[in-house]
């Protein structure tokens, strides 16, 4: 099983290194929604700021002062543990919501303000993440760490997803694989019953793992290849900013897709494995399909378990680009890095291409 350190860096790996999450303020992260709360409505939006928590360690605690069942309680995205993090959460609206939630502030978790909204704060409502990150004991010279953010600049980064994402040694891959088994074979396999007591957020959790694991091969891949940026026959694109995706038209000029690429107005996609039909209009073809099926063709376990758990095939950027990026040095081995990534995109995938950490 190939290990986040194991994939493709855009050029090489980096010969520098530092200190990250030394203390939780070394991970700042601020959540922008893509709308704003009406002010009026059923739900509680609730806007929090945690260190040392889960997102879902969050999401119990509003449920158990609240009453409210865990499933009614929404987030939009998980934020880290390690790290000061502000996000957003919803839950329903009644008389004792508003005044039980004091109870749940302490030391690592506080109520920044809560307004009214007509819905459940659901999954993927962010617009962005705001990061302000410092790295410690960094060796290797300020230039080096430069220069590699200046290229970040201007050719975006690998939006592959983070650690987090696969738990400490890949746990999550190998559960996964068990709860594949567990939901997908006869009745009478010994671990059935236990896999099917498990709550809908870490099932989710799980088999979101397993389509990252599957998407950062095929990344990784065209790193190696160093076609991640170059528009290949079969693509299929991604408008920038946006969750649309389309096939170039045959009237298309490949010079005008790339340079369409070039200026970062669209970018080539990867798959999110799952179940296709034959009414799915973007599948990529030709060249671009012959790496993906090459790129996953010792995984067939894990693409036969979510297309038996019957989960859609769906389709992401393989480069994001951060927005306002900027950085400066507290002092000789201390630099504050300060950027904005769209939602799903990861801060660790753009550290990883500066230095390596200790």
């Amino acid at each position: 099983m190939k290990q986040i350190e194991e994939l493709s860096y855009v050029d090489t790996k980096p010969d520098t290194s530092g200190e990250i999450k030394r203390k939780f303020s070394d991970f700042k992260v601020d959540e922008y929604l893509s709308f704003d709360p009406t002010g009026c409505g059923d739900h509680l939006f609730i806007k929090i700021k945690k260190t040392g928590l889960t997102t879902v360690d969050v999401a119990k605690k509003i449920s158990e002062v609240t009453g409210s069942k865990l499933s009614t309680i929404g987030y939009s995205g998980m934020k880290d543990k390690y790290g000061e993090c502000t996000q957003w959460f919803s839950a329903p609206l009644s008389e004792s919501v508003s005044r039980s939630l004091g109870s749940i502030e302490n030391a690592n978790l506080n109520v920044v303000k809560s307004l009214r909204n007509q819905r459940k704060l659901r999954i993927g409502s962010h617009r962005k993440n705001q990061f302000d990150i410092t790295l410690r004991n960094c060796i290797g010279g300020r230039d080096k760490f430069e220069t590699r953010l200046k290229l970040i600049q201007e050719r975006g980064l690998p939006n592959y997803y983070g650690t987090q994402r696969f738990g400490k040694n890949m746990q999550n891959i190998t559960a996964v694989s068990k709860l594949m088994a567990a939901e997908t074979e006869a009745p009478s396999c010994a671990n059935k019953r236990s896999f099917n007591k498990r709550n809908s957020i870490e099932r989710g959790m799980l088999i979101s793992a397993a389509r990252a694991y599957l998407f950062n091969q095929v990344l990784s891949a065209r790193l190696k290849m160093k076609n991640w940026t170059t528009y290949l026959p079969g693509d299929v694109l991604n408008l920038n900013g946006t969750d649309s995706y389309f096939l170039p038209g045959k009237d298309d000029q490949e010079d005008i897709v790339q340079q369409r690429l070039n200026l970062f107005d669209i970018h080539i996609s990867g798959p999110l494995a799952g179940a296709s039909c034959s009414k799915d209009k973007y599948i990529t073809s030709a060249k671009a399909a012959d790496i993906e099926t090459k790129s996953l063709r010792s995984y067939e376990t894990l693409l036969d378990g979510l297309r038996k758990l019957n989960i859609s095939a769906s389709r992401r950027p393989l480069r994001t680009k951060p927005e306002n990026l900027k950085w400066s040095w507290i002092d000789e081995t201390t630099l504050n890095i300060h950027f904005s990534l769209r939602k799903g995109c990861y801060a660790t995938s753009l550290l990883r291409e500066i230095c390596l950490f200790n």
